[in-house]
């Protein structure tokens, strides 16, 4: 039996359409290998199951930090893991149709097995991406332990997007950035018809990304404007999102092996 030369995963990645994603489940393990020894880093995305609004499918949070990942990684030769689909949910949200959730401990304690098991195979620089805001799910993240590799948490909306937005001054939920976003990446997903706008201030949002505000009945967990989202609005937030990662995260030097 032949053996496949590294060369050929490397020649596919930059034939005709440009890079593409090096999504370490289609890859062969000499195929990762050979790229950690060029630049150890692995990108993690974590998503959510979790209502976003009447308007929005389940994983809205999960498709947008997938195609950041992908894009990432094809720019800058990084390694991409598999989705990570389950995140922490706001508890007053629960029961909602389609909700799935982990508990904080829960994603805790499998992103440290998981981190775990890939810096034994090589990585030495984890950059998890995630566009979920509720405390206890940024807290598993942000307590991840690992033996000596580096551990970067990077929010998608923790970027300051004010000056692109129309009715809202910060990203919300199921609003004005989400559905805008969507209607750039995946407009076929999206019910505008369904659309409801649910504004509240700043101390509000805070007490419900806590964990300790229970949205009006018929909103369908959706918070802010959503009725003013655009394609090409979306087209402006993700290249803002996308631009301020890969100049704070991508373009800083790599670890070295």
């Amino acid at each position: 039996m032949s053996s496949v030369p590294i060369q050929t995963f490397h020649t596919a990645v930059h034939s005709a359409g440009g890079p593409r994603p090096l999504r370490i489940k289609e890859m062969l393990p000499s195929q990762i290998a050979a790229v950690l020894r060029e630049d150890p880093r692995l990108i993690v995305p974590v998503g959510t199951c979790e209502q976003h609004g009447p308007h929005l499918p389940i994983g809205v949070a999960t498709l947008i930090i997938e195609h950041l990942a992908d894009d990432l990684s094809a720019e800058y030769g990084v390694l991409r893991a598999p989705t990570v689909e389950y995140g922490v949910n706001v508890d007053t949200e629960r029961g909602l149709a389609g909700n799935g959730s982990l508990r904080r401990k829960t994603l805790h304690r499998m992103l440290n097995d998981l981190l775990d098991s890939w810096e034994a195979s090589g990585v030495r620089e984890f950059i998890l991406l995630t566009a979920h805001g509720h405390d206890p799910h940024q807290e598993a993240l942000a307590t991840v332990v690992t033996a000596e590799a580096r551990v970067r948490v990077v929010d998608a909306f923790g970027v300051n997007v004010s000056d692109l937005l129309e009715g809202q001054i910060e990203p919300m939920h199921g609003d004005e950035v989400d559905t805008s976003i969507l209607l750039y990446l995946a407009p076929e997903l999206v019910n505008m018809n369904l659309v409801r706008d649910n504004m509240m201030d700043r101390e509000r949002l805070r007490r419900y990304r806590r964990g300790n505000l229970k949205l009006p009945a018929g909103s369908g967990a959706s918070i802010g404007r959503p009725s003013l989202a655009t394609a090409e609005k979306g087209r402006l937030l993700y290249e803002r999102i996308r631009a301020r990662i890969s100049d704070r995260i991508f373009l800083a030097p790599s670890l070295e092996s």
